[in-house]
């Protein structure tokens, strides 16, 4: 673990992050000795702290602190943890303030290949998404509406829980982004009031491009979950994970799709993460 670049295991009680949740992170998959898609990852991470009014650490900083971490690793997991910094008791940010930039890297754990081969069941989550266009696509720190969906099984058999927003549309699941083959064409919901832009939801997305797909992103009701051919989740560690079925108001079982056979190849090795 670094933080501010020094070798550390704590962080101050009076840290933004801790006290608030003030701050963003980012989490980067170590493949081969190289962290996938960095600039993505950076772009997203400055984003963060433009929406949240803070200063992003220098790319000379954060460099550093990544190549120190990843040198020696094959596979692994880094997180990067930016905060405002320490600041007294109250909501209003010191001024000025001084970012804490935290660095964890942690062992990589392949998942098993018949996730990828034969798909993952997904459950319907009861703890909604709150609606909020400022907080929207950012990563930022607080993940209590994850925490709490998270908490809400433990059958090892159910790999993943898909989450609606408070007006009842479906946005994502809790650690994915969400895809469907609808008619002939995929369809990611509309992250503009909620939910994270994901990394991969990108490269998929300009993945079926590649091959001549296009992608309709929109508001999708969970009535569709239930009417779509077949449907996929993905992010940066795990790829894409084919959805093999939904649980929630009765079951769907989907069927391989040609679409999704088709977005996996031009993915290459981002379809199965970090491995």
């Amino acid at each position: 673990m670094l933080i501010d670049g020094r070798p550390a295991r704590a962080v101050s009680v009076a840290d933004r992050g801790l006290q608030y949740g003030d701050g963003v992170f980012e989490t980067l998959p170590i493949s081969a000795g190289v962290v996938r898609h960095w600039e993505r990852h950076l772009e997203r991470l400055r984003l963060g702290c433009a929406r949240l009014g803070m200063a992003c650490p220098e790319d000379t900083l954060l460099r550093a602190d990544l190549d120190r971490l990843r040198a020696g690793v094959d596979h692994g997991v880094l997180k990067l943890i930016v905060t405002r910094g320490v600041g007294g008791r109250g909501y209003r940010p010191p001024d000025p303030a001084r970012p804490t930039r935290i660095f964890v890297r942690y062992p990589w754990r392949p998942y098993p290949t018949a996730l990828y081969r034969s798909g993952i069941v997904v459950r319907v989550c009861a703890t909604r998404l709150s609606r909020n266009p400022v907080l929207a696509g950012i990563k930022h720190l607080n993940r209590l509406e994850q925490v709490l969906a998270r908490h809400e099984w433990a059958d090892p058999e159910v790999h993943e829980g898909l989450m609606l927003d408070t007006g009842g549309r479906v946005i994502e699941g809790t650690m994915t982004n969400l895809f469907l083959a609808c008619a002939g064409r995929l369809v990611t919901p509309d992250l503009s009031e909620s939910g994270v832009l994901g990394i991969m939801r990108g490269l998929c997305i300009e993945a079926a491009a590649r091959v001549g797909l296009e992608t309709e992103i929109r508001a999708v009701d969970l009535a569709e979950m239930y009417t779509a051919e077949s449907a996929f989740v993905c992010n940066s560690l795990v790829g894409i994970w084919p959805i093999r079925e939904l649980q929630g108001k009765g079951k769907r079982r989907y069927a391989a799709c040609d679409l999704l056979a088709r977005v996996t190849a031009a993915m290459g090795p981002d379809a199965i993460g970090g491995t």
